[in-house]
Order: structure tokens, then C-alpha cells, then sequence
């Protein structure tokens, strides 16, 4: 079982900078895949970010690809989410996710192991 925490989220304005944190607890975080997901008030819930076991690979959104950078430090078990340069758009509840899956997928049903979320609103 691995248990979600996330944290860091709050009020910024545009072109600012936020950092997420997600401890992990659990005995299998360093074989879990991690990835972080966002979701507008009446949107569907969309990946941002993915990183594999190790770290060595990384998927992003085009959407955030070159603003936000995923991380993942295992020896204590957290994963990091830096949002550079942040958007309105950006806007919504960011929550940290895990899968055993192989790879790095970008799907919300692969995901199986989800944080209660954290609020990121980004003014204009």
C-alpha cells in the first residue's frame, strides 16, 4: 500500500512559481511510477507530469513541457513537481499519483494509488 500526501499548492500570479511536494509512505515507492495530475473546476482530470522508478525517464504534458520539471529523490520517498512560469490555465487541483506499471503512462486509469490533492490557482 502506498499512501499520497501532497502539498505546496496556493495562490500565484501569472509567469510565477510554485513547487508540489508528494510524500510517498509504503514499502514499494522506489518501484512505483509517479506521476502528477491536474483538474479545472468542471474539466476532466489530465496528467501533467509522469517519472519512472528510477528517475532516468520523464513524460510531460505539451502543455507544461519546458515550464514544469518532475523529480523524485526515493530516499525520502517524496516526488516534486517545479511549475515555472505558471499560467491561468495552469489553474485547478494538482494530485499525486502512483502505478506499478511499466513505463510512464499518462492515463488516469493507470494509475492506482492517488493524494487528496492540493489547489493551485494562478491570477491573471
Amino acid at each position: 500500500q502506498v499512501q499520497l500526501v501532497e502539498s505546496g499548492g496556493g495562490l500565484v500570479q501569472a509567469g510565477g512559481s510554485l513547487r508540489l511536494s508528494c510524500a510517498a509512505s509504503g514499502r514499494t515507492f522506489s518501484s512505483t511510477t509517479m506521476g502528477w495530475f491536474r483538474q479545472a473546476p468542471g474539466k476532466e482530470r489530465e496528467f501533467v507530469a509522469g517519472i519512472g522508478w528510477i528517475g532516468g525517464r520523464t513524460l510531460y504534458a505539451d502543455s507544461v513541457k519546458g515550464r514544469f520539471t518532475i523529480s523524485r529523490d526515493n530516499a525520502k520517498n517524496t516526488v516534486y513537481l517545479q511549475m515555472n512560469s505558471l499560467k491561468p490555465e495552469d489553474t485547478g487541483v494538482h494530485y499525486c499519483a502512483g502505478t506499478r506499471r511499466v513505463g510512464v503512462p499518462n492515463e488516469v486509469d493507470d494509475y492506482g494509488y492517488w493524494g487528496q490533492g492540493t489547489q493551485v490557482t494562478v491570477s491573471s
